[in-house]
């Protein structure tokens, strides 16, 4: 090979790689929740009768590079007051015995880590906060991009009594089931 085309060849792989290190650095970072397009579910069993519900109002500050998910930041907070099962357990639902919600009106879930484990798919860690008492949650999240916009999907698994949801007479689980698996849907855009 001369030295001519062995430069020109060389040159040719530098500026190759060049792109695909700008391609890299100019990905695309999701910074707000599209809440009209966003939704926060649950589903649990009554009497071994599946149920489900959601809640209608919640706000989210998220920071979010798929390309650098160690760096992402994710915040929630769900007005408990908006819950909306169809029926009147929403009423009973503020109550003491269970959310709370006039001493306890809102809970919370902030990301403390955010890990890649396959393409588009990623474990997420953090602390969920309800009626005052914080744990540690983990669970598995999907995020499909379209372009500007993107949507995470998953779920994951909370125990009612470890945050006194339910409690006196409601504390056993022979009528509401201890597991309660929240579901969510959230639409997010790189505009602000």
């Amino acid at each position: 090979m001369s030295k001519k085309l062995f430069t020109q060849v060389t040159l040719l792989v530098a500026l190759s790689f060049a792109g695909l290190t700008c391609k890299t650095v100019s990905a695309t970072e999701f910074k707000s929740i599209v809440s009209e397009k966003s939704t926060i579910g649950f589903t649990y069993k009554q009497m071994g009768v599946g149920m489900d519900g959601q809640f209608k109002k919640f706000t989210a500050q998220i920071s979010f590079d798929p390309i650098k998910p160690q760096v992402a930041k994710a915040s929630f907070e769900i007005d408990l007051a908006s819950i909306d099962t169809g029926g009147p357990a929403d009423e009973e639902a503020q109550g003491k015995a269970w959310f709370n919600s006039k001493t306890y009106p809102k809970a919370s879930f902030t990301a403390t880590q955010i890990k890649s484990i396959s393409p588009n798919q990623f474990d997420v860690t953090g602390n969920l906060t309800i009626k005052g008492t914080t744990k540690e949650v983990k669970f598995p999240i999907k995020f499909v991009p379209q372009g500007s916009s993107g949507i995470f999907t998953g779920s994951l698994i909370m125990h009612r009594s470890d945050f006194s949801i339910g409690e006196g007479t409601w504390a056993k689980f022979d009528v509401v089931a201890n597991d309660i698996q929240i579901n969510f849907n959230i639409a997010a855009t790189s505009s602000k």
